[in-house]
């Protein structure tokens, strides 16, 4: 399956690619990723900063709107990775496997 055209004049996926020839439809990796981020970065929710000591993950954060914290981790490498996330002065170790993505939500405290 290919995807279309754009605007820059090369071809991309989309996350959802419909075969009508076939009566199809194939969900791409793209749909299921887009999919995970917002299942738990909701609308109205803010990019917070934060501190990334491990170069080999590419990490975000966003504070919803009910005040929680999604942490969203992506290991593209190939081996088992640890990390530390923390918060003021609370700390927690989490593993993630090789070429997944994880996320960690911080409930609000009311």
């Amino acid at each position: 399956t290919q995807g279309g055209p754009n605007w820059f004049k090369n071809w991309c996926l989309a996350p959802v690619i419909v075969d009508p020839e076939k009566d199809e439809i194939y969900f791409t990796p793209l749909y299921y990723t887009l999919a995970h981020f917002s299942k738990y970065i909701r609308p109205g929710a803010t990019v917070i900063a934060l501190e990334n000591s491990d170069k080999e993950l590419e990490v975000t954060a966003a504070k919803n709107l009910d005040g929680s914290i999604a942490v969203v981790v992506f290991n593209e490498g190939k081996s088992k990775k640890n990390f530390k996330i923390q918060l003021g002065t609370k700390e927690k170790v989490i593993n993630i496997n090789p070429q997944a993505i994880q996320t960690i939500v911080i409930s609000s405290k009311k």
